[in-house]
């Protein structure tokens, strides 16, 4: 996924952060590990409060750094979409700058992950082709948030190793 995918995932995500802080009543929210049962008051989730401060923080910080080194003008605050857009409308100056663009897609796909585990959105699995050199079962996966390949095979125990391979087939 390139940063422009990664940017704009997270600013149509990031709404639905504000309305998880405040669910409406009968809506059960979604927790770390997916929906909740409701029932009473809704109590305070403070990863949820945790993920906004760490996205807004982010995505100020992250604008600056654009703004600075790109030697852009300083704008006036905003919310967290509009700066989003603002720091996707320079991308392709961003691109000319090998360490900015790294930098730049590494705390968007951090911040879009972030929002989307706050949200209850489980972790990407991948299927890899080939067979375990371990136990040689055909179990092996990539985890690209935790850039690691496994055995799942529960008999096995062959370490998790760097993921080096490219993804082939998504696993529902």
């Amino acid at each position: 996924m390139n940063t422009a995918l990664w940017l704009d995932a997270l600013a149509r995500r990031f709404p639905e952060l504000l309305d998880e802080l405040a669910p409406s009543p009968g809506r059960a929210p979604a927790g770390p590990r997916g929906p909740r049962p409701t029932g009473g008051s809704t109590p305070v989730r403070l990863f949820v409060s945790d993920t906004l401060r760490d996205i807004t923080d982010g995505v100020m910080e992250l604008e600056e750094a654009v703004r600075e080194r790109l030697a852009l003008r300083p704008v006036r605050p905003a919310s967290v979409p509009v700066r989003l857009r603002r720091i996707a409308g320079v991308l392709d100056r961003i691109a000319a700058d090998t360490d900015l663009a790294t930098h730049v897609e590494d705390e968007a796909r951090r911040m879009a992950r972030r929002c989307a585990r706050a949200l209850g959105d489980p972790e990407q699995l991948i299927r890899l082709p080939g067979r375990c050199s371990a136990c040689s079962s055909v179990s092996l996966r990539a985890f690209p948030e935790r850039d690691e390949v496994r055995c799942v095979n529960p008999a096995c125990d062959r370490p998790a190793v760097q993921d080096t391979r490219p993804a082939v087939q998504e696993v529902a």
